[in-house]
């Protein structure tokens, strides 16, 4: 580590953006916290208020923000389907909206910035597994679009920006993560089963279950992540960050059942709309320009903490 930096992380209390801020206050940084807790919750964070380092504001960041930092990580927009479905203007809005405040701070402080990007730039893809080359193949007017399309126009913003105005940018390509602080109902395939499994209600599988996603635990993306940011500036990006090891919804549901000891039934619903069929990442270029970055943390091992963090929050918040 080369000093204490003063970073700001947008979305900081949400579920990746809470971990990655109480990371970086191990790392011994100083730490900004910015949410507008419309899919983040103090709950998250609360832990760290009154570490002296760690600093909470209450802001949207598609209006201005304005303080002096080293580094920015712009993890601000709803990433679950349930919660940027249920606003899909407000999405894009904090996509591209947030991408032009937060670039513009960038420049205007001289601060290095990061975006959190996703996988969903790829669509449903018809290359297996994506590399960064491919420019994937979505639907700009479908379900997804406000998410997807957002995504993408934020990553052409970011590059825009450090071609026009040098910026300092990196962007990562964020797959499937999950994790302890999770939302019980955030919609994704992950948390469903576990809450599902721990409540002993039927595991809801959409299609045949033979679609497939690669699942990372959140460190193994934060390790990442703090990689990226600390690479030469010359080195922008995009990079896939995210475990290639695939696994079918039913191979999933079955693991969450063996690990939770659960009776829960296995019952089959139809598929929604652009749901991707498959999705794996190729993660060589990761590991030529982040020193040998890989995942670490094998499945079981990360679900059994999921599981146990869940376990704890239903027991305290039970239906």
């Amino acid at each position: 580590m080369d000093g204490m930096k003063r970073i700001l992380v947008t979305g900081g209390a949400g579920f990746i953006g809470s971990h990655l801020c109480e990371r970086l206050l191990t790392d011994g940084h100083e730490v900004i916290c910015l949410d507008n807790f419309y899919s983040g919750s103090k709950q998250k964070i609360r832990h760290l208020i009154g570490n002296p380092m760690f600093e909470l504001v209450r802001h949207d960041v598609t209006m201005p923000y304005y303080a002096e930092v080293d580094e920015i990580y712009n993890l601000a927009c709803p990433a679950s389907p349930i919660h940027y479905q249920f606003n899909p203007i407000k999405t894009i809005k904090t996509s591209v909206m947030g991408a032009i405040n937060m670039l513009g701070m960038a420049k205007r402080v001289k601060a290095k910035i990061l975006q959190a990007s996703t996988s969903e730039v790829y669509g449903d893809p018809d290359v297996h597994p994506q590399v960064e080359s491919y420019w994937g193949n979505v639907n700009p007017i479908g379900i997804r679009s406000c998410y997807d399309e957002g995504k993408r126009c934020a990553e052409s913003l970011f590059v825009n920006y450090h071609q026009q105005n040098g910026v300092k940018i990196k962007i990562v390509r964020i797959f499937n993560t999950y994790g302890p602080r999770m939302e019980i109902n955030d919609g994704r395939v992950v948390s469903n089963f576990i809450v599902q499994a721990l409540r002993g209600e039927p595991i809801t599988i959409y299609g045949n279950g033979m679609q497939t996603r690669s699942f990372q635990y959140v460190d193994d993306l934060l390790e990442g992540f703090v990689r990226m940011m600390g690479t030469a500036d010359h080195i922008t990006g995009p990079v896939n960050l995210g475990n290639p090891e695939e696994y079918t919804m039913l191979e999933l549901a079955r693991e969450v059942k063996d690990l939770t000891g659960s009776t829960s039934p296995i019952i089959y619903q139809s598929l929604p709309k652009d749901d991707p069929m498959r999705r794996q990442p190729d993660i060589q270029v990761a590991g030529e320009l982040l020193n040998g970055w890989k995942p670490l943390v094998p499945l079981r091992v990360g679900l059994a903490r999921t599981i146990e963090y869940f376990d704890n929050l239903l027991s305290v918040r039970p239906g």
